[in-house]
This record gives C-alpha cells, structure tokens and sequence, in this order.
C-alpha cells in the first residue's frame, strides 16, 4: 500500500483510492484529498509537491503521470516536472498565471500548443456544468439557500451564461432573497429566472469578469466598486458554488459602519486596504 503525509520534508507514498481524491495517512489516520482543490504539482526527483487551495503543499513519493490518471481531463501537463489544474489557470502568458496570484514558469515555445489543450479540456469541464446535481426549479433553490431568506445582506446565486468561445457574456438570476430585491431596486420575481442584461441595459463587464473568475477558477474575490446599474457603490464578495454558478453577498457601502473596539482594528483596516488591491491586481 502507497500513502503520502501532509506538508512534512520526509515524503511518504501515496494510496490512489477514489478517482476523485487522493488519500494519505498521517499519525496512522487516513485522511483524503479533494482532486478539486489542487492548483499545481511540481516535481523535485522523485518527490512531487502538491499545491493546494488554502496554500497547503503535500510532498509524496510518486510521479506526475499518476496523478494524471487520477484526474484525466482536468489537468494539463505545462513542463516535464509540472502538471496545473485546468481550473487554477487564469491566463497564459509569458507565464502561467494562476487564480490564487501565483505564476509558473513554462515551456514558453510550446505556448501556442499548450494553450490549445487549455482551451479544449475547459470546454470540456463547462460543457459538463450541465450534468452537476444543481436545484432545477425555483423551489430547489429557496430550499437549497432556505437559511440566507431573511439574512440582512444581499444574496444570489448566479448562473453564467457562456458563448460559442466559452467566454462568459452575462449571467441568470437562481436564487436571491428579499435583500437582494431591496438592493437591485426590482421585485424578486422579476429577478428570478432573468439574465442580468436583459434587466440592465447599461451592465459593466468588471463584475462579469469578477463572477467568471469565481466560476471557472474557483476564486474567492472580493470587489469594491461602483454599480452604475443601480447608482450604488457596492462590496461584493463572490464565491463558486455549484459548477457554472457563484454566489455573491453584496454590501451597500454607504451601510457599512466600521467600529475600532481595539488597537488592532486599526491595523486590520490598514491591511485590509493595503493588501487587498495587490491581491486582486
């Protein structure tokens, strides 16, 4: 049997299980990794470094080729000693950007080859949306968010709406609360089941491309900015939940009073400030 430990400098070797994780033991449990949430692996001779979510790295005795085989489509071999999550590539550049800020060197030469396959298999995983076990009816959806009806922030669960190059163009409305309706300035029921073009003609793309990054990429985004469709400033926090879709929470700025109980709050403002641009640049 073949098993890895979590971030340690002594690798073990890995159990291939479930073709949707893998699994290790660690302090003789056997614990298991989401497929889902791994960006990248590198290799360093025989141990391969597993990059994931959460900034967490697995160190395994194992090579590349078999984590391939555990993913199939959505992974995409960039380097001899890399393979990248087809769902952590943000843009392919002079290098390989990734959705949580990290960028991988590549074989530059092979750019145009590598970008086609990138293209292919992310038509692929879009094309697959449709199979998730997503809420089909407007009923589905209020039980699914039952908790978020009454919450005193706006909430939506958007679906994205490709074209024929599998560029995100607008978005459908799921499921939103009263909050939201409030928010939006438009009765639920008119919101429901509506893309958001159709209801503003006048739509700014800076948030379609926010919602396609948390869509495709698994992004968490955060977004402070103006909404001309609503003459509002907004903070908006968007997040993948089912595949295809994200979900958004979203603040009226002039409603959001800050409250320094501490010393610490201050310098919690000035990193939030501070860092949150870099972050999303």
């Amino acid at each position: 049997m073949i098993y890895y430990k979590a971030d340690t400098n002594d690798p073990e070797v890995l159990i291939l299980k479930k073709p949707e994780s893998l699994t290790y033991v660690s302090n003789k449990k056997e614990l298991s990794i989401d497929m889902d949430t791994i960006l990248y692996v590198t290799m360093n001779r025989n141990v391969a470094n597993i990059h994931t979510l959460g900034n967490h790295i697995y160190h395994a005795r194992m090579t590349l080729e078999q984590i391939r085989e555990r993913a199939e489509d959505d992974f995409i071999m960039v380097h001899r000693s890399i393979l990248v999550s087809v769902m952590a590539i943000h843009e392919i550049g002079d290098r390989i950007y990734l959705s949580n800020g990290e960028a991988l060197d590549y074989v530059v030469r092979k750019k145009k080859v590598i970008r086609e396959v990138f293209l292919e298999k992310q038509k692929k995983i879009i094309g697959s949306f449709a199979g998730e076990d997503i809420p089909k009816t407007e009923e589905e959806y209020r039980k699914y968010y039952s908790g978020f009806e009454h919450m005193p922030f706006a909430f939506a669960d958007i679906e994205m709406i490709f074209d024929e190059k599998k560029h995100a163009v607008d978005w459908i409305f799921r499921y939103g609360n009263s909050a939201l309706a409030k928010l939006e300035k438009l009765p639920i029921e008119k919101l429901i089941g509506n893309s958001f073009g159709s209801l503003f003609s006048n739509m700014d793309s800076k948030w379609l491309r926010s919602y396609e990054r948390a869509t495709l990429y698994g992004e968490k985004l955060e977004i402070i900015d103006y909404s001309p469709e609503i003459d509002t400033y907004l903070k908006v926090i968007c997040f993948p939940t089912f595949r295809g879709h994200c979900g958004c929470i979203l603040f009226n700025i002039e409603e959001i009073q800050f409250t320094k109980n501490s010393s610490d709050a201050e310098k919690a403002l000035m990193l939030y400030f501070g860092k949150l641009p870099e972050r999303n640049t």
